[in-house]
């Protein structure tokens, strides 16, 4: 699920389900594309166009794909998937063509791209972080519980902090140094909190950096302020169940989480 949108401009919902539909609700048509992706298949989507139908259909991949992200131009796209790869798309051919893999010994959770667009910073069910800086092509790895999946990995838009959440409902926060021009980004530990009892399943800042949001399987979504990592809010609603995903509005004023009903049904909630 994500929001887009750009000060005074209508915003863009885009959400996707297990009821294999992916949905855009938007004040006014823009020209744009959102990616689907479920099972073996990555498929492209006009949004400017009422054509339901995919323009790019790639059925190429062995397992299921679970992360997909765009470069900041739409010069290529990323995904990670259960068959323990990271890959790397280029999008400027109307021939969906991987460019490069990048290879780890468990399946892929989540990818986060950095904002300096350079590095990919992917988590996986053996509880391991991978850097991966795409201009050198080296990689570095960190392993904050041996024991626990890595959930979700998040960037502040400031390319300053760092949060992560695994299936143990703990999340770890590092601040980021480096990362401009050729310099790799570095690391560097700050605080690790349980935020549930349960499963942690997804972890965002803020646009404006100041608010972390983390989605969690007790049925609720915590938001922390990042400057003291203290609780600020916990949102809750009577219908929900596991708290899959979130996304923030452009000002950082709302944001909105999805979840799935009992049967099988997913919804949205707004907040603010």
């Amino acid at each position: 699920m994500s929001v887009s949108d750009a000060s005074g401009d209508p915003v863009i919902l885009a959400t996707a389900g297990y009821d294999h539909a992916i949905r855009a609700q938007w004040d006014l048509l823009q020209d744009c594309a959102t990616p689907g992706f479920r099972y073996q298949h990555i498929r492209m989507y006009d949004l400017n166009s009422n054509n339901p139908k995919p323009v790019i259909n790639y059925d190429g991949i062995s397992k299921n794909v679970t992360a997909v992200g765009f470069h900041e131009e739409g010069k290529w796209m990323y995904t990670g998937g259960e068959d323990n790869s990271a890959r790397i798309w280029d999008l400027r051919s109307r021939n969906l063509q991987c460019q490069r893999i990048f290879q780890v010994n468990a399946p892929v959770n989540c990818i986060c791209l950095h904002p300096n667009q350079g590095e990919l910073f992917i988590g996986d069910q053996s509880g391991t972080i991978h850097i991966w800086d795409l201009k050198t092509d080296k990689n570095e790895h960190l392993i904050p519980d041996p024991d626990a999946s890595i959930q979700s990995i998040s960037i502040d838009p400031m390319g300053t902090m760092m949060s992560a959440v695994n299936n143990k409902g703990q999340c770890y926060i590092w601040t980021l140094t480096g990362g401009r021009n050729d310099d790799p980004t570095m690391l560097h530990e700050k605080d690790d909190f349980t935020v549930s009892p349960r499963y942690a399943l997804k972890c965002l800042f803020s646009p404006d950096s100041t608010l972390l949001a983390t989605t969690l399987a007790d049925n609720c979504t915590k938001i922390w302020k990042t400057a003291d990592l203290t609780l600020h809010t916990e949102l809750k609603d009577s219908s929900q169940r596991w708290v899959w995903d979130c996304a923030f509005s452009g000002d950082s004023q709302y944001i909105i989480t999805g979840f799935l009903l009992i049967p099988a049904k997913f919804q949205l909630t707004f907040f603010k």
